[in-house]
């Protein structure tokens, strides 16, 4: 005969049971997406990668150093990773340009390139232009190398100390700055629009839907569309030949590479930065590797993610390794697994380093 003592043991059991259950239904129901850290069960082999295979060119980054001994730890992490060069993007004009240019070129001559903006100051008005030009002009003096980051998502053009907003890149009034850039060799970097997954509806079916609400683009009013920001950007190229263009993010056609691919096919005054859209395009390896060997003359490194030490290393692991099935998500913000590209050397001495030397010959 059961003891009262075991049957109230085991009706506790049950009822914890049922409980912790209970429990863990309604957590894995009330699961935020932002909150999942999914890790792989698979064991494979998997590369530990610490410093760049061939020497690097950052052709994609900002002025993230907050004061000479950031700049100064900057130039040490760039040592260890095997970063000759980096470009700082610096969407400025007049002395906030003059500043910065003095904090990292002035200070690392040789280890920072400082590229300017443009001054849009005046864009609606009939005698927006000269002035512009007039800056762009002392700003190379002054020591910039290019002109960039410029910006775009849809709505004008911000990526600067002075918005203009209803202003693109095929504006006619623009044609007077990238004439000038043409004349003074500087290359302009371009972001035009943002990953697709930004312009589609938030809901189930966005797989991108961690990192795009954040960036949602969907909700804006008269925004133009993704496609045709990539118009936009072919009517520039091809009106201004002589310009050297540098679409960032691989031009944002990471989810159809081939859109970017029949532009570089057009256009040689056109090439395309890699930086910050590793984890948009690891996810698909095979095609993502071929069209690196299809474009590897017109592709270059970027980073554009801080200067960490690990935020490079995952860059070298997604193009050096062939490492399957890892996740980045604090890096990232995708939950989605990733793989690397297993580049050759021949295309890795390109990406890191050739490319970029080739544009600052032309």
């Amino acid at each position: 005969m059961i003891s009262m003592k075991k049957m109230f043991l085991a009706t506790s059991c049950i009822f914890i049971g049922s409980i912790v259950q209970i429990f863990a239904q309604n957590n894995l129901e009330n699961l935020s997406l932002k909150n999942y850290r999914p890790h792989s069960i698979y064991q494979i082999p998997r590369a530990n990668i610490q410093t760049a295979r061939f020497p690097v060119v950052d052709m994609h980054s900002h002025p993230y150093a907050e004061n000479k001994e950031e700049i100064a730890q900057w130039v040490r992490t760039m040592d260890e990773m095997g970063i000759e060069k980096t470009i700082i993007l610096t969407m400025s004009t007049g002395a906030k340009f003059d500043s910065i240019y003095a904090e990292y070129a002035g200070e690392y001559p040789g280890r920072f390139e400082v590229w300017c903006g443009f001054d849009y100051s005046g864009y609606d008005k009939p005698e927006f232009g000269p002035s512009a030009v007039a800056e762009l002009e002392r700003c190379a003096k002054a020591g910039a190398t290019g002109v960039g980051e410029l910006g775009d998502k849809g709505k004008g053009l911000f990526y600067c100390d002075t918005k203009a907003w209803g202003m693109h890149l095929d504006d006619p009034r623009m044609d007077p700055l990238l004439e000038k850039c043409a004349e003074l060799k500087l290359p302009v970097s371009i972001h035009v629009a943002d990953p697709k997954w930004m312009y589609e509806p938030m809901d189930s079916t966005n797989d991108g839907l961690m990192n795009a609400v954040e960036w949602r683009l969907d909700n804006q009013k008269d925004i133009i569309s993704h496609s045709g920001m990539i118009d936009i950007l072919e009517r520039a190229v091809r009106r201004h030949p002589n310009t050297i263009f540098i679409a960032c993010h691989f031009a944002n056609c990471s989810y159809d590479l081939k859109k970017l691919g029949s532009l570089l096919d057009k256009y040689q005054n056109l090439y395309a930065d890699i930086a910050a859209r590793y984890a948009e395009t690891a996810p698909i390896p095979r095609f993502t590797a071929e069209f690196y060997k299809k474009y590897q003359n017109r592709l270059l490194y970027g980073t554009d993610m801080g200067f960490d030490k690990n935020m490079y290393r995952i860059t070298f692991r997604i193009l050096e390794s062939s490492d399957e099935h890892f996740y980045e998500i604090e890096q990232f913000g995708y939950h989605w697994p990733l793989y690397g590209l297993g580049l050759n050397n021949k295309i890795l001495k390109k990406i890191y380093k050739k490319n970029a030397l080739k544009i600052f010959k032309k």
